[in-house]
């Protein structure tokens, strides 16, 4: 697979085709060396590839979200990719970034091709790096916050889902109990109940299948329900 080895390492499947193969055609025609991929539908389970591939997209349609992209803006999606993923990496998804960035990107097509091939949780796994990326400078500008939520309705995401990730990042009243996805009134047994849902739902055995680097971000959202249950519980003096 050449240079790419990391990114596509779980091969490409549904990728390969409709619009975001349109987006990555110059990386499929002359960037990937011997690889062999079998365009799917459905929602099997999801490989590195398509997953990696998604969330370049994606990440391209949020940086271009305000109007434009400067370099600082790049700078802060490279060292993001370092974090998550390792230097060699992320050297391979800027390329690749840089060159998405140029095209016009059809968000809706794109995210219903996503929808109709991926697990979903591995898209909740999407919104949640959507949202890291976004907030890598420290500053979210109000369009990107509206295009990752046009995004998620577009996957097929749960509004309650939404809610809890966004929450994670940008607290709003009660962020805590909105993201184990309750209501202040709920009763104790209700809050753990909750807690004990939420807690399998953002698992990161449940995107296990994408690799360590994908498991590893996945800690972020199975700590932050870990940290919002435990403020609820010190709020309420629960055992």
């Amino acid at each position: 697979m050449g240079m790419f080895g990391k990114w596509l390492g779980g091969g490409l499947g549904f990728a390969m085709g409709g619009p975001i193969g349109g987006l990555l055609g110059f990386l499929v025609g002359s960037m990937i060396d011997g690889t062999t991929s079998t365009y799917t539908t459905g929602t099997a389970r999801t490989s590195q590839g398509d997953f990696g591939m998604s969330l370049l997209v994606l990440v391209a349609a949020v940086m271009k979200a305000d109007g434009k992209v400067v370099k600082s803006e790049l700078d802060y999606v490279k060292q993001f990719f370092i974090r998550q993923f390792g230097q060699e990496s992320a050297k391979q998804a800027l390329m690749m970034l840089k060159d998405i960035l140029k095209q016009e990107i059809p968000v809706r097509d794109v995210c219903l091709q996503i929808k109709g091939n991926m697990d979903y949780s591995s898209r909740l796994q999407l919104l949640h790096l959507l949202f890291n990326v976004s907030l890598a400078d420290s500053v979210i500008h109000p369009s990107e916050i509206q295009i990752i939520e046009k995004i998620s309705s577009y996957l097929g995401v749960a509004s309650g889902d939404f809610l809890s990730i966004k929450n994670m990042f940008i607290p709003e009243t009660h962020s805590s109990y909105k993201i184990l996805e309750i209501d202040p009134s709920s009763s104790n047994e209700e809050v753990k109940k909750a807690y004990r849902k939420m807690a399998m739902k953002y698992h990161p055995d449940k995107v296990s299948h994408l690799g360590d680097d994908i498991r590893k971000s996945a800690d972020e959202k199975f700590t932050r329900v870990n940290e919002a249950y435990e403020k609820i519980k010190k709020e309420r003096n629960m055992n």
